[in-house]
Order: structure tokens, then C-alpha cells, then sequence
């Protein structure tokens, strides 16, 4: 039986032994209490043998942790020298990227600009054209529609005369 299994029993016959009557004091027969003494005592060097075995367990999972913790920060200084040296090899070539990059975006806002303006000529053009073309339409339809009148005034003079000779 082990220790803690043990002292549950020693509780348990302790809630279930007797008051005495006018006190805080409990009756628990003496040879039950004496045996499980007894009984902790022979179990507690097993115990103590289970506890300084997980401390020396302890022990060596903390020494083989530390020296992988040594050989991961050397590991990690020979890795931070290499990022230096690489270090400067990008930065030169996130600069030029930047560059590159600018000169880039300013031919594009070159270009644009451009594209802008021949558009915007070339409405102009077109809108010029279209204004010319609108006039030229409009003074058709009002010859058109002076011609319309005088065939309408003709037409009605015909009426007018041949109304006249039908009576």
C-alpha cells in the first residue's frame, strides 16, 4: 500500500472515530494508530528512494538540457556571423531594389502623363470635329425644313385653286 493511500486510511478512521463529549479531542484506538505509524515508516524509505531517484533523473535531464542549450546557442552565434556577412549583400541589393523600384514608378508617372495628354488632344480633335459636324447638321435640317415650308405653301395654294375650280 503506498504512503498517500495510507494517510487517506489514517483519515478515514480519524472522521469516524469518536467524540468526546465537551472537547475538540477525537477516541481512536491506540494499536490501529501505533500500526499505521509503523506501516508509514516501513513504506517511507521506499519513498524517499522513489524521490531521490527523480531528483537525480532531474538531475541529468537538466545538465543533458543544458548542454543542448549550449550547443543550440553555438549553433546560433555561427548562424548570426553568416546572417552578418549577408547582411550587407542585402542591404546593397534592397537599395538598388529601391532604385529600381523609383526609377520604375517615375517612368510610369512619365508615361501616364503622356498617354494623358495625347488622349487629351486627341478629344479635343474629336470634339472639335463633332461640334463642326453638329453645325453642318443643323444647317441641313433648317434648309430642310425651309424647302418643307414652301412645298407645304404650295401644296396648299394647289388645294386652295383647285377647290376653287371644282364649284
Amino acid at each position: 500500500m503506498d504512503l498517500e493511500a495510507q494517510i487517506n486510511e489514517l483519515e478515514e478512521m480519524m472522521s469516524k472515530s469518536r467524540r468526546v463529549p465537551l472537547s475538540g479531542s477525537i477516541m481512536v484506538p491506540e494499536k490501529a494508530v501505533f500500526d499505521m505509524i509503523d506501516q508509514l515508516r516501513a513504506n517511507l524509505p521506499e519513498e524517499l528512494k522513489q524521490a531521490r531517484w527523480i531528483i537525480k533523473e532531474r538531475s541529468e535531464m537538466l545538465e543533458e538540457a543544458r548542454r543542448e542549450a549550449d550547443k543550440i546557442v553555438a549553433e546560433a552565434r555561427i548562424k548570426a556571423d553568416e546572417m552578418i556577412a549577408e547582411t550587407e549583400i542585402v542591404r546593397a541589393a534592397k537599395k538598388e531594389a529601391a532604385e529600381v523600384l523609383e526609377e520604375a514608378r517615375s517612368n510610369a508617372r512619365k508615361i501616364r502623363l503622356e498617354a494623358e495628354d495625347y488622349a487629351d488632344e486627341k478629344l479635343a480633335n474629336l470634339e472639335a470635329t463633332l461640334h463642326r459636324l453638329v453645325s453642318t447638321i443643323r444647317k441641313g435640317r433648317e434648309k430642310l425644313q425651309g424647302k418643307v415650308e414652301k412645298v407645304q405653301d404650295v401644296e396648299m395654294i394647289e388645294e386652295d385653286t383647285s377647290d376653287e375650280t371644282q364649284f
